[in-house]
């Protein structure tokens, strides 16, 4: 099994990433970091194109290290400073109000704790800076909502802990986040994995 999670699993969630239709959720929310920017979860670092010079500084953090060894080779120009760093969004290895903006994209889903994890992005915010997420999670239709639950033991062990039931919204909210922008919708495919959470927040 270990083998299968440190091996297996970062090729098929950089598989799963590559997806054409993230795009267009990637060049929205993306290329409206600033500053000194973290981005948890970095994986394969396909994000990496979108952002813009806003970005003076670039730290992704992801647990695996097959994956940013991936990312690494694919630097982007564009940003400033760049660094990588293995650990886990629940104990973020930066001081407290040390970076302007934390982008999470898809990740929130996987993380084991992701109230403790949106905890400390909040704690590593300055004061006035902004989350920006992307998410897949809990749908508003009860029916989808059955396949979601019924699917999401099994869909774990599989997919890397990814749980497609999680209510992103609440998760931000009860984390101390005010949310200043948030879209919901399906995107192309299976409903049970394609609904998303799109938006930005700031802590209270």
């Amino acid at each position: 099994m270990r083998f299968y999670q440190d091996h297996i699993v970062p090729l098929l969630i950089n598989l799963a990433m590559r997806n054409k239709n993230l795009a267009a959720y990637r060049s929205r929310v993306v290329p409206a970091a600033e500053g000194r920017v973290l981005e948890i979860g970095v994986g394969s670092g396909l994000n990496l194109p979108f952002y813009s010079a806003k970005t003076e500084q670039l730290i992704g953090l992801d647990p695996s290290p097959r994956l940013l060894a991936m990312a690494r080779r694919a630097a982007c120009p564009r940003v400033g400073r760049l660094e990588f760093v293995e650990g886990s969004a629940e104990a973020i290895p930066l001081d407290s109000a040390s970076v302007d903006t934390v982008l999470t994209t898809w990740t929130l889903c996987s993380i084991p704790q992701a109230a403790g994890a949106l905890r400390e992005m909040r704690r590593v915010l300055r004061p006035g800076g902004r989350l920006l997420f992307v998410e897949h999670g809990r749908a508003p239709d009860p029916n989808v909502v059955w396949w979601q639950d019924w699917l999401t033991p099994m869909w774990k062990r599989i997919g890397g802990g990814c749980h497609l039931n999680r209510p992103i919204r609440s998760l931000i909210e009860d984390a101390g986040f005010r949310l200043d922008r948030y879209e919901t919708g399906y995107m192309r495919g299976p409903r049970p994995m394609t609904f998303m959470y799109e938006g930005s927040a700031r802590p209270r």
